[in-house]
């Protein structure tokens, strides 16, 4: 598995703290940082989901993902999963 991410964030583009993830599939996903009051041009401009909150979904899908398959090979009938998902980030 492979992906590469590319800082979007060069002059003249909408959010100095964009990125843009490719996959080895071929998918493309954006993320942007949060919006920093204090130094504007050190943050996002909340145009996509923040890197973490990327990472944590990829966390949720790779869980119900897992769930789902491991149901369905023991023949039950699955009709929903949804997994929810909470985190703090460390201090430093």
């Amino acid at each position: 598995m492979e992906c590469t991410v590319s800082w979007t964030g060069a002059s003249g583009t909408r959010s100095g703290m964009g990125f843009v993830a490719e996959t080895g599939s071929g998918h493309i996903l954006a993320m942007d940082g949060a919006p920093d009051e204090k130094n504007p041009d050190n943050g996002g401009r909340n145009l996509a989901p923040r890197p973490m909150e990327a990472l944590l979904a990829g966390t949720g899908g790779c869980t119900a993902y897992d769930v789902v398959l491991i149901l369905k090979r023991g023949r039950h009938d699955v009709r929903g999963c949804s997994v929810k998902l909470s985190s703090e980030r460390a201090d430093t």
